[in-house]
């Protein structure tokens, strides 16, 4: 059940009225007034640069307002710092949780509380973790070590740790950018259960079906101003998205027609043992291969195995009518092979370096002269090319990559495979935790590609995306090739059942008489 109609008619918990920041030349928030009622969930939406960070910030007491106040049950009322803000009663947990593997649960849940005296009361600490666990029906051992946790009881841990504290104000930002279905449910449970103990919920997130499952209240943000706010109800997905991106958006997946080219690649009978077994297919030149299935469904393993990150043990691979065998990421890139990973900060970017030095290092050995020295004038041309090309948004090719937003950095990333000029293109989630906006222009890139006659594997937990990109998708289930469909005849609901094992295994072979005369 939704908000009840009462808690609209009480006091608001929290009020930002009118708040600006400018940081150097940028307005990052102008005039922005915000809020929270208890007892609701509200959706804070709005592109990567909208102000949604800055606003969160200057709630938890890392920014200071240049204008505006914040009121605390009507009252105003200053925050300086995190510790400010627990103190009354504002706390927040993010994508990422701030766990400290190395404590159990229960130390985790009271890290943030002022010891005073010379003891620990082990027993109390314990006791009262174990009861505020049982007030959110959460069922976690308050003595196990915290680096033993799932994401989603990392998630869970804190908070309970925000309930120690007493909260009356949780910001969820991007909770489930890493978390199963199965996951996001359980959140999902907790955060009602939050609403209807009278805490109030502010919700962050780019899945519009996860805000329309949740939200009370909506809030829209772009370029740092407030655009609407209302009840959920009067919001519709196409409404949200145009405020968000300030233009009518018809489809962000549309997918553009494009001719099939050549066989380039014969995957048959591809394992490697405790990953995937017995997987087979094809991939044209100009196609577009989707890769589905739910979570556990080891679409990431084919990757690293056709990346050469970590080899497949059986089958072959039949590369432009030659077999082949990928031990090596140096071997798959010499292949013209590139795979830009899931999980760009820790393992597809150096964060420190550059725009350019990120897209230039894996081809680095073509901008060595004379002595091993870099030939900067023709690496910053390369860098700058790309960034006109794919329309990264930053003052200069020198930017640190770091200081981007996440949809400028997944476009870095690209850049630096497309710099290695592919053939085959593996991209991971490649529209994972990005804004509307920068979706449909990384949509628009893969159609280019595509349609310049580059092949790519496409790997998306997002059903919709992979559904209107793909020319064919392969479903896999724990590491078993479930089916493969062509465009026309694939649904939502086809591949739903066959991720699920409700259809029966389905080879490459059996569904493209054409493939064995192409390996």
């Amino acid at each position: 059940m939704r908000l009840c109609k009462a808690n609209f008619m009480s006091a608001p918990v929290l009020e930002m009225q009118q708040i600006s920041k400018r940081f150097d030349v940028t307005q990052a928030l102008d005039d922005v007034s915000l809020t929270l009622y208890p007892g609701e969930i509200h959706a804070l939406l709005g592109e990567n640069g909208a102000g949604k960070s800055t606003l969160i910030k200057i709630m938890t007491g890392i920014h200071r307002p240049d204008r505006g106040q914040l009121l605390l049950d009507g009252k105003p009322v200053s925050v300086h710092n995190s510790v400010d803000a627990q103190k009354q009663g504002i706390a927040a947990i993010h994508q990422e949780p701030m766990i400290f593997p190395d404590l159990n649960v229960a130390e985790n849940i009271f890290i943030s509380h002022a010891q005073r005296g010379l003891f620990l009361h082990w027993g109390r600490m314990y006791e009262e973790a174990e009861q505020i666990l049982a007030q959110l029906d959460i069922k976690l051992d308050v003595r196990s070590q915290a680096s033993g946790l799932t994401l989603a009881q990392q998630q869970a841990v804190e908070i309970a740790k925000a309930i120690s504290l007493k909260v009356r104000v949780l910001i969820m930002d991007e909770p489930t950018a890493s978390l199963s279905a199965h996951e996001v449910d359980q959140l999902f449970k907790l955060a009602r259960r939050l609403r209807a103990q009278g805490v109030a919920l502010l919700f962050i997130s780019h899945r519009m079906e996860e805000v329309f499952a949740i939200a009370d209240r909506i809030t829209v943000m772009r370029d740092g101003k407030l655009i609407s706010t209302g009840p959920a109800r009067e919001y519709t997905a196409e409404r949200a998205i145009r405020d968000m991106v300030g233009r009518k958006v018809e489809d962000f997946f549309a997918h553009r027609a494009h001719e099939q080219g050549d066989l380039l690649m014969s995957v048959r009978g591809l394992g490697r043992s405790r990953a995937f077994h017995d997987i087979s297919f094809d991939v044209h030149r100009g196609e577009v291969l989707g890769l589905a299935g739910l979570v556990g469904a080891r679409r990431t393993d084919i990757g690293l195995a056709l990346f050469g990150i970590e080899p497949a043990d059986s089958g072959e691979v039949i590369f432009e009518g030659q077999r082949v065998e990928i031990r090596s990421p140096q071997q798959a890139v010499a292949l013209q092979i590139a795979y830009a990973t899931e999980d760009r900060r820790q393992l597809g970017l150096t964060l420190p370096m550059s725009i350019t030095t990120n897209i230039t290092l894996p081809m680095l050995r073509h901008y060595l002269a004379a002595l091993g020295l870099v030939r900067r004038k023709e690496e910053n041309a390369t860098g700058e090319s790309y960034r006109r090309q794919l329309a990264i948004r930053a003052p200069s090719v020198q930017q640190i990559v770091g200081k981007l937003s996440g949809g400028n950095q997944q476009k870095v990333m690209l850049a630096k495979w497309l710099n290695t000029h592919p053939k085959l293109l593996i991209l991971d989630e490649p529209t994972r935790g990005i804004d509307v906006g920068t979706k449909a222009e990384v949509h628009r890139i893969i159609g280019d590609l595509a349609a310049e006659g580059m092949a790519i594997i496409l790997i998306s937990s997002d059903l919709p995306e992979v559904l209107a990109m793909s020319d064919r998708i392969l479903v896999m289930r724990e590491g078993h090739q479930m089916a493969i469909f062509d465009r026309a005849e694939a649904t939502q609901e086809r591949i739903l059942a066959a991720a699920m094992g409700q259809a029966q295994p389905v080879t490459a072979l059996e569904t493209e008489p054409e493939a064995q005369g192409g390996a």
